[in-house]
């Protein structure tokens, strides 16, 4: 079918009939990767000269509106807006709103962007990641590309990794858009399709990436009625209004993603599904009982190899005749040979890999699903094929009817396409070049405002849990004897429990902060700044949250924080010690685990660490290795994201003939 390609160009391979070359995967991704650092080190030549003469004009207006009335800054505002719909922006206008809206901020919410800020709002006006260090203030950052899009007349979406800091950036950042002139809506949970409507009918919107995602898809349903243009029009020409009068959002123009990392990154491997309730039955309830029933008979490596890093079951010869023999008379369901396998398999998944409070909690006789990247409940959300009803027999819960799925999408897919977006996080440097690989977006480091003052005190690796709690109340027990407070990070609601019960037992009173205590956090992290507070918290404390220190704590020495375990990424563990020495802040960090963390559980080094332990270099040994694990688990997340990113080109190359597909 091809021509055997000449050595000149042995890279291509030529379609006779087309005359065309066509290039290697490979080759397209070398290519790819060579212009981004060709544009890097362009712009690193070029940008610098550009940065001053925007800073200069920046602060050259802000002289004189600093003396304008009221009135007269309004209708500078007024008079920008019109020219920017009408032309769009240039290097000259955009200093020009930037330096309204730096006024503006001054007056209406009593703060001014720092030069640092200013930067992080230009890289981000030009598409980029910017990486602004903890405690430098991306929220008010964020306010310069979202205020300038906004009075250009684009549709901005603001989007944050939960509803919390979503209904809190919207509530602090909301006057300074209204005295610009431009309204502003946060989505939340368990509103109508009529009230999110009116709010992706605002200038502005801030919504959590699940929110906006779900939304999309529901749109999607209703536009794959008339997929394209002309359908749509034609609908209208019959009368049919119903497409306009259902549809919630007004399209992907331009958003803003905070903490992109772990929203473009961490939860890009795991697909967004909206799905259908089938009609339910007791046959079902029965069929999962005799899975699990079936399941629990079968033994490791007898009948079956366990995965566990990859979270796959693999049957063997014995195994499959055993469920063959067990399921001989359970009835027709079971007759199938491969639908009684999966079956089985989702079971013993059900049975091995899936854990309360860690995975999933029980609440009100019901399985709620705990976000693994950001510790919360995802309430209405379940587990497809059948696993999620497993769960619920497992833990005698009332049986739910299964689902089927009707759309779905990923982070990767949907981001892309926006018709313009930027993101802005504290740790995206271990990803610059997935984000440009993916998104196609540089990463931008932004100079810091303040002068660090975080203090590392070291890490200490315990023989064992019980050593290890030992070891956090004596830290503990010291850092609020100075009148400081404390912020212990942990990744699982059980493992939370556990230190919380620990220090119950010394004497100390602890504040938890889980998914089980979600709808409190607000009161909770506002108190967990007071003198000789100690709060205990899973990953909800580990993006976005800003402690605020009282007095007397910020004289003392600031927020301690102590991280107990190591996670899924090094980027999260920054993300946590970030939560102290923020806006100047004094502030200190220290790592306490244990030979009884997950990360060394299976590891043949193990009883030699255990011999080793009281000598420096056994540490020191036994941190490396569970700092290799996690590297190991960060190289195998970006594989599987580079797969996805496959996947969806192949989809894409596959259904390009087709009209609304995702």
């Amino acid at each position: 079918m091809f021509e055997c390609p000449s050595r000149a160009s042995a890279s291509t391979l030529v379609r006779p009939e087309l005359g065309l070359p066509v290039l290697p995967k490979w080759y397209e991704r070398v290519v790819h990767r060579v212009r981004g650092y060709q544009q890097a080190a362009y712009r690193s030549l070029i940008e610098p000269r550009q940065l001053r003469r925007v800073l200069a004009n920046v602060h050259k207006l802000d002289n004189e509106l600093e003396v304008a009335s009221q009135e007269q800054l309004l209708r500078q505002v007024a008079e920008c807006k019109q020219c920017v719909a009408i032309d769009g922006y240039d290097s000259q206008s955009l200093a020009t709103a930037f330096s309204l809206i730096r006024e503006m901020s001054g007056r209406s919410l009593g703060m001014k962007h720092f030069d640092s800020q200013l930067l992080g709002g230009w890289y981000l006006f030009q598409g980029r990641v910017a990486e602004m260090a903890t405690g430098e203030g991306k929220t008010l950052t964020a306010t310069l590309p979202v205020a300038a899009a906004a009075m250009a007349g684009i549709p901005v979406h603001v989007i944050t990794v939960n509803d919390y800091l979503s209904k809190r950036d919207c509530d602090e950042m909301s006057p300074l858009y209204h005295a610009l002139g431009l309204s502003v809506g946060c989505i939340e949970p368990g509103m109508g399709p009529d009230e999110r409507r009116q709010i992706y009918a605002c200038d502005i919107v801030y919504c959590t990436n699940n929110e906006l995602v779900f939304d999309y898809l529901k749109d999607f349903l209703i536009l794959k009625e008339a997929p394209d243009v002309m359908h749509r029009f034609a609908e209208r020409l019959k009368g049919n209004s119903r497409l306009d009068r259902e549809l919630m959002m007004r399209g992907l123009h331009y958003a803003i993603i905070d903490e992109a990392d772990s929203i473009c990154m961490d939860e890009a491997r795991t697909p967004l599904i909206i799905s259908a309730n089938n009609p339910s039955n007791d046959t079902e309830t029965i069929m999962y009982t005799q899975a699990l029933s079936i399941a629990a008979q079968l033994k490791d490596t007898a009948h079956y190899t366990c995965y566990e890093k990859i979270k796959q079951i693999e049957f063997n010869d014995a195994g499959e005749d055993l469920i063959d023999d067990l399921a001989s008379s359970l009835g027709a369901y079971w007759v199938g040979r491969v639908r009684r396998y999966e079956l089985v398999r989702q079971a013993l998944t059900a049975q091995l890999f899936f854990i309360r409070d860690r995975h999933y909690l029980v609440r009100d006789e019901k399985i709620q699903i705990i976000d693994e990247h950001t510790g919360r409940v995802m309430a209405d959300r379940s587990w497809e094929k059948g696993l999620h009803q497993l769960l619920e027999v497992k833990e005698g819960c009332a049986t739910t009817a299964s689902r089927e799925t009707l759309a779905k999408v990923s982070y990767q897919r949907f981001f892309r396409r926006y018709r313009f977006f930027a993101g802005m996080t504290g740790t995206a440097k271990e990803v610059k070049q997935e984000f440009w690989d993916i998104y196609q977006k540089q990463v931008i480091a932004v100079p810091t405002h303040h002068s660090l003052k975080r203090l590392y005190l070291g890490e200490k690796l315990m023989a064992s849990r019980e050593l290890q709690l030992q070891e956090i109340v004596a830290a503990v027990r010291k850092v609020v004897e100075k009148g400081r407070s404390v912020l212990i990070g942990t990744s699982t609601v059980g493992a939370s429990e556990g230190v919380a019960k620990a220090l119950h037992e010394a004497g100390l009173s602890a504040q938890l902060l889980n998914a089980k205590q979600d709808h409190l956090e607000a009161d909770i992290v506002a108190d967990a700044g007071q003198s000789g507070r100690i709060t205990i918290a899973t990953s909800m404390a580990g993006r976005g949250t800003d402690i605020k220190l009282c007095p007397d704590v910020e004289r003392n020495g600031g927020l301690h924080v102590i991280l107990s375990e190591l996670q899924d990424a090094g980027r999260i563990d920054r993300q946590l010690a970030g939560r102290c020495a923020r806006f100047g802040d004094p502030g200190s960090v220290e790592l306490i685990v244990s030979l009884d963390d997950e990360w060394l559980c299976d590891s043949w080094m193990r009883p030699w660490l255990m011999l080793c332990i009281r000598f420096s270099w056994g540490q020191r040994l036994g941190l490396g290795l569970m700092r290799y694990a996690q590297k190991r688990l960060e190289r195998r997340h970006s594989k599987m994201r580079y797969q996805l990113l496959k996947t969806d080109e192949q989809k894409g190359e596959t259904l390009a003939f087709t009209q609304g597909s995702l």
